[in-house]
């Protein structure tokens, strides 16, 4: 179940009059969504997929999980964007912090840093505890083949994969793209790899809930039913109603218009720091632009109370803030006395870290609020896979919402294709 509490947010609304136009908008913008008649609708393919499971993809997926868990020390993602961030999301909220079972997960392919690259290699090559090598598998994501972040880490991983596994490797690279086209479906009929398939009509950041997320997370051993069907709980209850997401998208929108340029988003929860992230990605390359759109800034509490909190609260008035909360206790560990007073921490003793945790977040929210800042927040009920998998709906919906509401395209990234043309030129690719 999630909660979206605007209370922290509505205060600030002043003119009720333009707020009920606002809100009207949203309206129209989420009958776009149903309808399929806004701008970009042949990517709403990450409805479709709620609406009609692919029961023998999950099958497939979860087998090829449940083999690598068993056989690997160390499985490797490679991609970029969407292709990784929903999977490290969702695998960083539900595992453990410190590897206690199941093979390590890394991420490659995200950056162009030859030295994490090199590092990584001679990390691959170093033998385990007990002197045997470790068992490596590598599932390389990406929809074109050709970013380059992404098909030079997979080059440099590709090689060492053939040559420590000879003709074996092929059983342990796993390739997650496009139907039809690009490099990687021709690597995988040339090479005889394993292939998950990116639907066409849903894209990158919307996509951790096709085996482009899936896979990485069921091996990391989070159940992916959960997740998924979470979602589609979340898709079905939203298809009846969505007056939460309508009224916290309303407000949003009315702040963007009123002249504030940034929602930092975060989580007194360090559990939820690379989901932030997926939100922020979500965010940001779907509402920035034409000139418009927050820039969304994640966040991780308290640790960031001692950086950018003051900013926050006492510098320019630009900003709203959103903040995720899991509201049962994720642990009972407590604060245990020490029979002395040196500390002068015994006032705290019997006290649970969530109880202090959550008084952490409950001060702040009113300290930024005083300061005039608008607050909202996100509250699932547990941090679990099926509540994971109804707020990553919740997000993809809002976001579809939200930005039809700015009049622009949720779907595409022109942007990103600037970068991508100036690097190659100065790279001297041909054409």
């Amino acid at each position: 179940m999630i909660v979206a509490n605007t209370d922290g947010a509505k205060q600030f609304i002043t003119n009720t009059e333009e707020f009920k136009r606002v809100k009207s908008r949203a309206e129209v913008a989420y009958q776009q969504v149903l309808a399929e008649k806004g701008l970009g609708s042949e990517w709403l393919g990450w409805r479709r997929i709620l609406r009609n499971p692919d029961k023998e993809s999950l099958e497939h997926v979860e087998s090829k999980a449940s083999r690598i868990r068993e056989e690997a020390d160390l499985f490797i993602s490679c991609g970029i964007g969407g292709s990784y961030l929903g999977a490290r999301a969702v695998i960083e909220a539900l595992s453990s912090p410190f590897r206690d079972e199941g093979p390590e997960i890394l991420f490659a392919g995200h950056h162009l840093g030859g030295n994490y690259l090199e590092k990584l290699t001679e990390y691959l090559e170093k033998p385990k505890a007990d002197g045997t090598a470790k068992s490596v598998y590598l599932n390389v994501i990406s929809k074109s083949g050709s970013t380059l972040e992404t098909a030079l880490a997979f080059r440099v991983l590709r090689k060492w994969m053939h040559r420590t596994y000879g003709a074996n490797a092929a059983d342990r690279i796993v390739v997650t793209t496009g139907p039809h086209g690009g490099v990687l479906n021709k690597m995988a009929e040339t090479y005889g790899y394993d292939k998950f398939v990116i639907p066409d009509d849903v894209g990158g950041r919307f996509s951790v809930l096709t085996p482009v997320g899936l896979l990485p997370v069921a091996v990391a051993g989070i159940n992916i039913r959960e997740l998924l069907y979470g979602a589609v709980n979340k898709f079905l209850e939203c298809e009846e109603s969505a007056d939460d997401i309508l009224e916290y998208a309303s407000l949003r929108c009315a702040f963007q218009e009123s002249g504030k340029v940034l929602d930092v988003i975060g989580s007194f929860d360090p559990e939820l720091r690379a989901f932030t992230g997926w939100i922020q990605q979500l965010l940001g390359e779907s509402e920035g632009k034409e000139g418009k759109g927050m820039f969304p800034v994640s966040a991780s509490y308290s640790t960031d109370l001692h950086s950018i909190g003051q900013m926050i609260q006492q510098g320019k008035r630009n900003m709203i803030e959103t903040f995720m909360v899991v509201h049962n206790p994720i642990t009972g560990y407590q604060v245990t006395g020490n029979g002395e007073e040196i500390d002068g921490l015994d006032y705290l003793s019997g006290k649970s870290f969530h109880e202090i945790n959550s008084n952490a977040l409950d001060g702040t929210i009113e300290a930024h609020i005083e300061g005039g800042v608008p607050v909202f927040q996100i509250v699932i009920e547990a941090l679990d896979a099926r509540n994971l998998g109804e707020l990553i709906y919740f997000y993809e919906l809002f976001t579809a919402i939200y930005v039809y509401m700015l009049n622009v395209n949720p779907f595409n990234q022109p942007g990103v294709e600037d970068y991508k043309k100036a690097m190659f030129r100065k790279l001297g690719k041909e054409g």
